[in-house]
C-alpha cells in the first residue's frame, strides 16, 4: 500500500525528470509524457477503489510515526481529486500533441507540465499543512514557467502579475503556518484538528483561520483577490490554459474545504457566514466580468472565478448535502472548464481568432465543433440533464434546506447570467455569418485528431455524469460524510500507527 500511496507523486516526478533529460528529443518526450499521464490516472483509480473499500489510506514516510513524520493521507475526497487530475493530465497531454507541439516541447513544456501535476498531486495527498505549502510552491514555480512558455510580451506581463499576487497569498499562508504551529505545537493536520477545539486562545486560532482563508482564497481566485487570473490565463497557450483552468484554482478550493471541515469545523458558526458572503461576491463578480467581455479566453477565465463561488457553498453551510454538492460541482467544473478551453483552441484554428467579433459561421462550417461546444457550455450554465445541473441542484437545494435563501437566489441568478455568456459565444462564433476577414489556420490531420479526441472524450464524460448521475452523487455524498467525520480522519492518521504497532504500517 505504501507504494500505491506514493505513486501519484513518483510517477509525475519521474516523468518530469525523464522528459527533462530528453530535452532535445521532443519526439520521445511526447509519448513518454502521455505514458506518465496514463500511469498517474491508473494509480489514482486504484487509490480511489482502495479508499472506497477500506476508508482513508495513511502512510508515514521514512518510518516516522505521526505526528512527527511526513504523512500522506488519501481519503475519498483526495482520491477523487487525484483521479480527476490524472484524467486532465491525459486529456491535455493528448491535446498538446496538436498545433504548436514542437515549439512548446522545445521550450520545456513536458517537464514543466509534469512538475505542475506533481505539485497538484502532492497538495491532494499530504496530511501536513507545511507540506501543503511546499506543494503550493512547486505548483507556483512550474505554473509560472508554463505561463511564459512562448516568451511573448503579453505572457511575461501576465506572468509577473500572476506571480506577484500569488506570492502575497503565499506570504499569508506561511504566516498562518507559523502562528498555527505556535498555537498547537504541531503541523500534522489530524493532530491540529485534535487539539484545536481545546486551545485556550480561540481568538488567535480564528485569526489564523482568516489568514488561511486569504491564502487559499488567493489561490482559488475568490473575491476580492482574483485579479491575477483574468490578467494571466488569457495569455497562455491553450494546453496550458486548459490545465490551469482545470486544476490550479481547485487546489485552493480543496485546501479551503479540507482545512475548514477539519481544523475549524468547531468554529463553523463564525466562518460559515464569511465564506457565504465571499461565495456570493465571487459568483456575481465573475459572471459580470464574463458578460462584459468579447474574447473567448477572457469570458472563460472570468467564468472560472464565478463558478468557484458554487464550490464554497459547502463550507458556508457545512451540511452533508452542501459538501457533497461542492465535491460534485468541483468534479463537473474541472471537466467542463478544461473542455471549454480546449474547444476555444479548436475555434481559433477553425475561425482564425479568439475575438468574437472576428469569428462567425462556425456552425455552418464545423457543426461537430458546434455540438461539442454546446455540451460543456450548457452544462456550465446548469441546464438539465447535463452534469452542471446536478451540481447546482445539490448546492441550491442545500441552501434552501439551510434557509440560506439569499445564497440560493444568487446561485440561481448567476446560472442565468452564465447562460447569457454561453449564448453570446454561440451567437457570435457559430451562428452569425462568417466575417470576410476570417480565415482558418492550416493544420494537419494528426493535429486535428489530437485536438478533437480529448474534446470528444470530455464531452462524453459530461453527458455520462449528467445522464448516469447516481454513482457520482453517491461517491460525492460518501466523500462529504468522510469530510465531516473529523474523528474518523484523526483516528485514521494518529491511531493507525498505534493500531498497527509498526511505524508507517497502517492502511
Amino acid at each position: 500500500m505504501q507504494i500505491l500511496l506514493v505513486a501519484p507523486l513518483l510517477i509525475p516526478l519521474c516523468t518530469a525528470a525523464l522528459t527533462a533529460i530528453l530535452w532535445s528529443r521532443p519526439d520521445l518526450q511526447r509519448p513518454l509524457g502521455l505514458a506518465g499521464a496514463w500511469l498517474l490516472l491508473g494509480s489514482a483509480v486504484a487509490l480511489l477503489s482502495a479508499a472506497w473499500e477500506h476508508g482513508p489510506l495513511v502512510g508515514q514516510m521514512g518510518g516516522w510515526a505521526a505526528p512527527y513524520g511526513i504523512t500522506l493521507v488519501i481519503d475519498l475526497f483526495s482520491a477523487i481529486m487525484l483521479v480527476i487530475t490524472g484524467l486532465m493530465a491525459v486529456a491535455v497531454a493528448i491535446y498538446a500533441m496538436g498545433p504548436g507541439a514542437v515549439e512548446r516541447d522545445k521550450a520545456g513544456f513536458q517537464p514543466l507540465f509534469h512538475s505542475l501535476i506533481l505539485g497538484v498531486a502532492g497538495a491532494f495527498s499530504t496530511g501536513d499543512i507545511f507540506n501543503l505549502y511546499v506543494w503550493f510552491e512547486v505548483m507556483l514555480i512550474a505554473s509560472f514557467g508554463l505561463l511564459v512558455l512562448d516568451r511573448t510580451r503579453e505572457q511575461i506581463d501576465g506572468g509577473l502579475r500572476y506571480v506577484a499576487l500569488n506570492l502575497v497569498g503565499t506570504l499569508f499562508f506561511l504566516m498562518a503556518v507559523g502562528l498555527l504551529y505556535g498555537l498547537t505545537g504541531t503541523l500534522n493536520l489530524a493532530d491540529i484538528a485534535r487539539v484545536a477545539p481545546d486551545i485556550e486562545n480561540q481568538g488567535a486560532l480564528a485569526a489564523v483561520g482568516v489568514l488561511l482563508l486569504i491564502a487559499f482564497g488567493a489561490k482559488a481566485a475568490v473575491f476580492p483577490i482574483f485579479n491575477w487570473l483574468p490578467a494571466a490565463y488569457h495569455t497562455a497557450s491553450m494546453p496550458v490554459a486548459a490545465i490551469f483552468a482545470a486544476l490550479l484554482t481547485k487546489v485552493g478550493v480543496y485546501a479551503i474545504i479540507r482545512v475548514f471541515t477539519l481544523i475549524f469545523a468547531h468554529d463553523a458558526a463564525f466562518f460559515g457566514p464569511i465564506v457565504g458572503v465571499i461565495a456570493m461576491a465571487t459568483m456575481v463578480t465573475g459572471v459580470l466580468g464574463a458578460a462584459s467581455h468579447y474574447d473567448v479566453r477572457r469570458i472563460l477565465s472570468f467564468h472560472i472565478i464565478s463558478q468557484i463561488g458554487y464550490m464554497l457553498v459547502g463550507v458556508a453551510l457545512m451540511t452533508p448535502l452542501a459538501i457533497a454538492g461542492s465535491v460534485l460541482y468541483v468534479v463537473h467544473h474541472i471537466i467542463v472548464k478544461a473542455n471549454l478551453f480546449l474547444i476555444a483552441g479548436a475555434m481559433r484554428q477553425e475561425g482564425g481568432s479568439f475575438a468574437l467579433r472576428r469569428l462567425g459561421g462556425l456552425w455552418a462550417a464545423k457543426p461537430i465543433l458546434g455540438l461539442l461546444f454546446l455540451v460543456p457550455a450548457l452544462s456550465l450554465a446548469g441546464l438539465p440533464p447535463l452534469s452542471g445541473f446536478w451540481g447546482k441542484f445539490a448546492v441550491i437545494r442545500a441552501g434552501l434546506e439551510a434557509e440560506a435563501y439569499v445564497l440560493a437566489g444568487v446561485a440561481l441568478a448567476v446560472g442565468l447570467l452564465t447562460l447569457y455568456s454561453m449564448i453570446k459565444i454561440w451567437n457570435e462564433a457559430f451562428w452569425k455569418m462568417k466575417p470576410e476577414a476570417a480565415k482558418s489556420i492550416p493544420w494537419t490531420r494528426r493535429e486535428r485528431v489530437a485536438t478533437y479526441a480529448p474534446i470528444l472524450a470530455l464531452a462524453a464524460l459530461t453527458l455520462t455524469i449528467g445522464l448516469w448521475t447516481e454513482p457520482f452523487a453517491a461517491l460525492s455524498l460518501a466523500a462529504a460524510e468522510e469530510l465531516l467525520d473529523r474523528q474518523g480522519y484523526i483516528q485514521a492518521v494518529l491511531g493507525s500507527v498505534q493500531t498497527a504497532g509498526l511505524p508507517g504500517g497502517a492502511e
